[in-house]
């Protein structure tokens, strides 16, 4: 009979060992991964978690994570996650939020100024200019003058592309707003739609679909085509206007000042350079999904999207223009900022 022999004490010993190191080495490496990022925060959006601009933000905030080798992980929650959309700049000032990723509009309550630079309704025809001036025209800038004091620090905006208006109705002319219920926040926005002689509703972005729905309102100051379709609110409102006229919202990238003034140097520009690409890689994206949007929805016999015509936008944009000068006489903040972007307009050959 054949018998293996025994492995010798010193084997044994050494097989042992290789084992012990390479669970040590395991668990090692175990931690490393679970360990928590230098700098762990709650950032609250302004859409819903089914919005496509709201994942784009998360993919971002997942670059991010990457970009600085894990010393940054950022949760983007979506609107109403922790507070209401006109609680944020609050939330992000006391520390519930570390940041938030919202349109200013919002915060109009507080001071007119807010509404004015974070939606000139009217002034805007592509989103690159508003870029411009915000990153080159010292936009930046005016915001964080306005910001600053409530201990929030803008670390660079973004816009949409020029947002649809779904309807229940045809809207061909300024006329057919006359007596029409809209959804549109607080601020500038409501302002115009009143002065062109529509009855805006106040309601947020997350209860448009229902208010669609229900007939709370007729029509919604709302979000991009392709987000509007993927909300699926053409099944109730089918007469989208597009491409849009009206509004091109800022959408504030902030966070808590004392976080921001406590951060290395490295990580300011690494986060400033990743959100000023996020800006433009948002715009070209939406835009390239509005097409695709508008292409399939002229092949539904139900959905009829309309352009209102070169001579309706011009009266829409002479009533918005003179609702600017009313908010310019708010305060010391709104003339800056009428005075700012008006000079920039100008400049460009835009007014």
């Amino acid at each position: 009979m054949l018998f293996s022999k025994r492995p010798s004490s010193k084997r044994l010993s050494l097989k042992r060992n290789l084992v012990l190191m390479g669970t040590a080495l395991s668990f090692s490496l175990t931690l490393s991964s679970a360990q928590a990022a230098e700098y762990d925060w709650k950032f609250q959006a302004s859409e819903t978690a089914g919005e496509v601009s709201f994942k784009i933000k998360q993919e971002w905030a997942d670059r991010i994570e990457t970009m600085t080798d894990g010393r940054v992980a950022i949760e983007i929650m979506p609107i109403n996650s922790v507070v209401g959309p006109t609680e944020t700049l609050e939330a992000v000032s006391a520390g519930i939020l570390q940041g938030h990723i919202t349109d200013p509009s919002y915060f109009s309550g507080q001071n007119p100024a807010f509404g004015m630079l974070g939606n000139l309704v009217g002034a805007w025809s592509d989103p690159n200019d508003f870029l411009a001036y915000m990153k080159h025209g010292g936009g930046e800038d005016l915001y964080n003058e306005l910001v600053e004091p409530y201990g929030v620090h803008l670390i660079g905006a973004m816009t949409f592309p020029l947002e649809s208006i779904p309807s229940t109705v045809p809207i061909k002319s300024l006329d057919d707003f006359k007596g029409l219920k809209i959804r549109a926040p607080q601020g500038m926005v409501y302002n115009i739609f009143e002065r062109i002689g529509a009855t805006p509703v106040n309601l947020p972005g997350s209860e448009v679909y229902t208010g669609l729905e229900k007939g709370v309102i007729d029509a919604a100051d709302s979000t991009v085509l392709s987000n509007n379709d993927a909300m699926g609110l053409h099944s109730f409102a089918p007469y989208p206007l597009y491409p849009g006229f009206h509004s091109m919202p800022m959408n504030a990238i902030s966070i808590n000042k004392k976080i921001w003034d406590g951060l290395p140097e490295d990580l300011k520009v690494t986060l400033k350079t990743a959100f000023d690409a996020m800006a433009y890689d948002l715009v070209a994206r939406l835009q390239a999904q509005d097409i695709e949007t508008l292409q399939k929805l002229k092949q539904d016999p139900d959905v009829h999207p309309f352009d209102l015509p070169d001579s309706e936008r011009k009266k829409f944009r002479q009533a918005a223009e003179q609702e600017w000068k009313v908010w310019a006489d708010k305060n010391d903040m709104t003339a800056k900022i009428y005075d700012s972007v008006t000079a920039f307009l100008r400049s460009r050959n835009l007014l």
